[in-house]
């Protein structure tokens, strides 16, 4: 079943219902739909984009398996209901399972005592959401500022954001992270935020540890560190730069490296990614020209997330890329991107940024 289809339903909380007995979907959706919108479908239909409010599967145990193994993969906290034909699920959190054979009352109380409960638990995040991405603003702020002005950075300052990051977007995905992280005009700030949301959800799909995938995270919040010593006027340039001003941008690896390394607590990989995150495969990058094996694995997916959340943001002198817009752009560009991690890292960005919260 494909993900992040366009809907054709109105915008708004819905029940999601997919079901492969066309009888018990009308008599199930009619009933929902007292409630809330319920938006029926039938196996193999596109999931519409928005995220759904409960998703219930009325389908042979296989079909049923592996869409909850998918939905699972995008928004491991979406609610779901099954109705079992033959041996139950293992059971999660947000599963509740019924026998296909139950009475319809029964199958209807349990949908509306779990609306109620998405219901609450929807504010929840969205508070949750709302407050992560406000401390996390405030510690890449302050992060950028004391670099600035030549202080030290707190390492807990660091591994405070990358926790903060990772919870948020474990919870609710990367497009609700994306959403709130717009919300505010913060520049180079948000587009921090914007690549840090981006390698948490990469490395998770991909299966780094927990070691890892905070390493990247890291990685990720520290890389654009030397624009803290870009001019602002240069940063905030409404259009293209001009040749003077490319190159004092392209400085900044190598001042944000600097910059760690005088610190003295910051691994080296991390210094690495700072200093590397614009080299390209083809040797074509700056500010060493690294080619091929020369580019760490680190660096190569800080550097695709890095430019897939640039082409995805808002700018006020262009539009912004669609998701598949900005895979093709990247895809197209030779010699740039590690072309087997942006395979891997497509499907995550496509299917998780369309199931938004």
């Amino acid at each position: 079943m494909a993900l992040g289809a366009a809907s054709r339903f109105s915008d708004g909380p819905y029940v999601l219902l997919i079901s492969d007995r066309p009888s018990e979907q009308r008599a199930l959706e009619r009933a929902i739909a007292l409630v809330m919108d319920c938006r029926a479908l039938s196996p193999g239909a596109p999931i519409p984009a928005e995220r759904p409010h409960l998703v219930v599967l009325d389908l042979p145990p296989v079909q049923a398996a592996t869409l909850r193994t998918t939905l699972d993969r995008y928004r491991p906290s979406l609610p779901l209901l099954v109705l079992v034909r033959g041996e139950p699920m293992a059971g999660a959190s947000n599963l509740r399972q019924l026998p296909a054979a139950a009475p319809r009352q029964i199958v209807l109380a349990n949908v509306f005592a779990m609306i109620e409960e998405a219901t609450r638990s929807a504010e929840a995040r969205r508070r949750r959401l709302a407050e992560r991405v406000t401390d996390a603003t405030a510690i890449v702020a302050d992060l950028f500022d004391s670099a600035a002005l030549g202080a030290r950075l707190r390492r807990a300052d660091v591994e405070r954001g990358t926790e903060l990051v990772l919870a948020a977007v474990s919870e609710v995905g990367i497009g609700a992270w994306l959403t709130e992280v717009w919300r505010h005009e913060i520049g180079v700030y948000q587009h921090t935020l914007g690549v840090a949301g981006h390698a948490a959800t990469f490395g998770a799909q991909i299966g780094l540890n927990r070691t890892d995938l905070a390493r990247l995270v890291r990685s990720a919040l520290l890389h654009d560190i030397g624009k803290s010593r870009i001019p602002v006027e240069i940063l905030n340039k409404p259009g293209p730069l001009n040749s003077e001003e490319m190159r004092l941008m392209q400085r900044h690896p190598d001042i944000g490296a600097d910059l760690l390394v005088a610190q003295g607590e910051f691994e080296a990989a991390i210094i690495d990614v700072v200093r590397h995150h614009h080299e390209r495969l083809d040797g074509k990058g700056y500010p060493d020209g690294l080619a091929g094996s020369a580019i760490s694995d680190l660096v190569r997916i800080v550097t695709i997330c890095d430019v897939f959340s640039a082409l995805t943001e808002r700018r006020t002198y262009r539009q912004s890329a669609t998701p598949a817009a900005a895979l093709a752009t990247m895809v197209g560009g030779t010699g740039h991107l590690d072309l087997d991690l942006l395979r891997a890292f497509a499907p995550s960005m496509l299917a998780g940024m369309s199931l938004a919260a």
